[in-house]
């Protein structure tokens, strides 16, 4: 596994790493605990050294899961964490105490005396634009109750207030084949400002694992649709703002681009890795067999220049207007 360095921390990580939101057993995971730690050993093992969850994925669940497996490991893992949608803070909760309760409990769940690194979760741009939550996330640091601070974000403006924020080490944002646009300023600042990017949802909800035939099936007991309804800021993060059909045909037309023995899984997190300003992308995964087939990608050469500009052509041409919601 390759590793890269990790903005200005002083830390390297592996340039794959584990999105662990499936580990908190809800909705549409349901992971026992016997499978969320076969998932990490077999991550683990296969040289992930970055695994990336939040206080709101299944209540906690997802840390305390991550907390068993920190003790077990003796490698020098960094496990990333978020704080801002759980205990009815989002969408107008944001106060200090709040913050200061998610993180302690964030603390407690994950059995470390300091949070490796510590992400706003997609907290609304007004917050972010006033400023006081990046200072509470400041005074956690002088605490030693943090270590780092980054943000994670679901717009281009959100990024822009972010990079301009002191002390911010991380940005984490949705950067794939269907969503190009960050390359155009917000990935050359980060790199400028030697802000580490970690890049989320690299396979478009499964879009771009070039498996997926129709909407995933249901599980039991499930009341939400996010597969239909009128557009929303919430259709910009389902299969990234694409209707599932379009993504669907587009996805055809990808695999003739396909280099020769190449899945499109591989060339799709290859897409991502190839940017320079990438410091680890984060696929989710459910099972082992999956995690370690995406780490192969950290072994294949970077795509040819020509390929990388028909990719940027057909999102131009193809992708972009299509895509709903905020970007």
């Amino acid at each position: 596994m390759n590793a890269r360095e990790f903005g200005k921390t002083g830390r390297s990580v592996s340039e794959i790493g584990l999105g662990c939101w499936q580990l908190g057993g809800t909705d549409w995971s349901g992971l026992s605990d016997l499978r969320a730690r076969s998932l990490l050993i077999a991550a683990a093992d296969s040289g992930i050294r970055f695994f990336d969850t939040a206080d709101v994925y299944g209540n906690g669940r997802s840390e305390e899961v991550l907390g068993h497996f920190l003790k077990e490991r003796k490698e020098d893992l960094l496990v990333a964490t978020k704080v801002g949608r759980a205990g009815g803070i989002y969408p107008s909760g944001y106060t200090w105490d709040a913050i200061r309760t998610a993180t302690e409990a964030s603390l407690k769940r994950l059995g470390i005396p300091a949070l490796h690194l510590t992400q706003l979760h997609c907290v609304p741009e007004e917050v972010l634009r006033q400023g006081e939550i990046f200072d509470w996330l400041r005074r956690l640091k002088e605490q030693g109750k943090i270590r780092e601070f980054g943000a994670s974000v679901e717009t281009i403006g959100e990024a822009r207030i972010c990079l301009e924020q002191p002390g911010l080490r991380s940005l984490q944002m949705i950067y794939n084949i269907f969503r190009q646009k960050p390359e155009e300023e917000i990935l050359p600042l980060a790199r400028e400002k030697g802000i580490a990017i970690i890049v989320r949802l690299p396979l478009a909800d499964g879009l771009l694992s070039g498996h997926l035939a129709g909407p995933p099936p249901v599980p039991s007991g499930y009341t939400g649709s996010p597969f239909a309804g009128p557009p929303s800021s919430n259709d910009s993060v389902t299969f990234c703002g694409l209707p599932l059909d379009r993504g669907l045909e587009l996805v055809g037309k990808l695999q003739a681009m396909l280099p020769q023995g190449m899945p499109l899984s591989q060339m799709a997190l290859r897409f991502t890795l190839d940017h320079p300003a990438v410091s680890v992308v984060i696929p989710g995964s459910s099972k082992p067999i999956h995690a370690t087939s995406n780490l192969q990608a950290s072994e294949l050469p970077s795509l040819p220049p020509e390929l990388h500009e028909k990719l940027r052509q057909f999102y131009v041409a193809e992708v972009a207007p299509y895509l709903r919601g905020s970007y």
